[in-house]
């Protein structure tokens, strides 16, 4: 789903377009190949398009599990990469990515798109300008639908995605950094399965993924973040919802209202200020038109040779903190992120 969705983005952006695309699944090359304006490749393993397509760029949008594999493969390219997020689905894994990241000839990008919906960059303006003092507080709470079925079902055990902390809200970790900036140092989680999934069966085995969760972190500038998460809330009128408090004031961003709201203590006052998004780009995906604006800044780093907003050693970070807060949840303790080495 999330290929289809980068390539009705690019579809949209002048003088780049999809030149190939490979899926072992036939059904997925057809959903492709409708999508894709103009005549593509298709391939039906990967490998083989990397040696004979013609490709400057390449996006890994495959389920979690395979980026490893793919990624060792893409690495022996000069090709530059978008790597959908997880970066990979443990951190021994994710850190081998992320070293072999610093010497591949070609922009390594990691795709957390959330950075990019205008609503959010207009909220982490006002955040970095100091528009509410000294940041103390940040909280992002995502209430939304349940997973998605995806192709044979790979999303609905927690050894193909990493587990719903890492897949799901690893956008979150990083968009805590981003916005914090500094990194975290100790991780409280409480989470569980209660609701979705139970009665399913897969190969006789039913789901293991977690659709509830909050998440406690401090960072080492004394910032503490917190992320709810809730997977059984689509009687929401916002999907995410991001507040940071300082010590002057509180800002927050609504999604997808589109609002920023600007609050003051010292005069008290609140302002609602609305951040429009083209309805061409609104309709060429599922994230606010956060997948347009990524590709528009990955293909300025493409091809002004600049570094990538989002790093390998930014995908690395935040799936070590979904995974400190898995096991925190699993060990019923606070998790030091030195526990990882960072």
């Amino acid at each position: 789903m999330m290929g289809i969705e980068h390539i009705m983005n690019i579809n949209i952006i002048p003088d780049a377009r999809v030149t190939a695309i490979a899926d072992p699944h036939e059904g997925s090359r057809e959903w492709g190949r409708a999508t894709a304006e103009g005549a593509i490749e298709e391939y039906a393993d990967y490998r083989e398009m990397l040696e004979k397509a013609p490709l400057d760029a390449v996006i890994v949008a495959t389920p979690n599990y395979t980026h490893k594999a793919v990624l060792d493969d893409i690495f022996e390219t000069k090709l530059h990469v978008l790597c959908e997020k997880p970066l990979c689905t443990t951190f021994d894994d994710a850190k081998v990515a992320a070293e072999r990241a610093k010497t591949h000839e070609g922009i390594f990008w990691v795709g957390m798109e959330y950075r990019f919906m205008p609503p959010v960059t207009r909220f982490v303006e006002e955040v970095h300008d100091g528009t509410a003092g000294k940041l103390k507080m940040f909280a992002i709470r995502e209430h939304r639908y349940p997973f998605l079925q995806k192709v044979d079902d790979w999303n609905r055990f927690s050894r193909n995605t990493g587990g719903t902390l890492v897949e799901k809200s690893c956008h979150y970790f990083d968009m805590m950094r981003y916005v914090v900036q500094a990194e975290p140092v100790r991780v409280y989680a409480s989470g569980g399965q209660d609701v979705n999934h139970l009665d399913e069966r897969y190969g006789g085995a039913t789901p293991d993924i977690l659709d509830n969760a909050f998440v406690v972190i401090d960072f080492a500038n004394g910032v503490r973040a917190m992320h709810d998460l809730c997977m059984f809330a689509e009687g929401s009128r916002n999907q995410e919802e991001m507040s940071a408090v300082g010590d002057t004031g509180k800002i927050e961003c609504l999604i997808p209202e589109g609002n920023v709201v600007i609050g003051k203590r010292k005069p008290k006052s609140v302002e609602t200020v609305h951040v429009a998004v083209r309805e061409e780009v609104l309709k060429a995906g599922f994230h606010h038109g956060a997948s347009y604006y990524q590709h528009l800044a990955f293909q300025r780093a493409v091809r002004e040779g600049t570094a990538p907003q989002v790093s390998a050693e930014d995908g690395l970070k935040a799936v070590a903190m979904g995974l400190a807060a898995h096991r925190s949840i699993e060990e019923r303790r606070p998790v030091l992120m030195s526990e990882f080495g960072l």
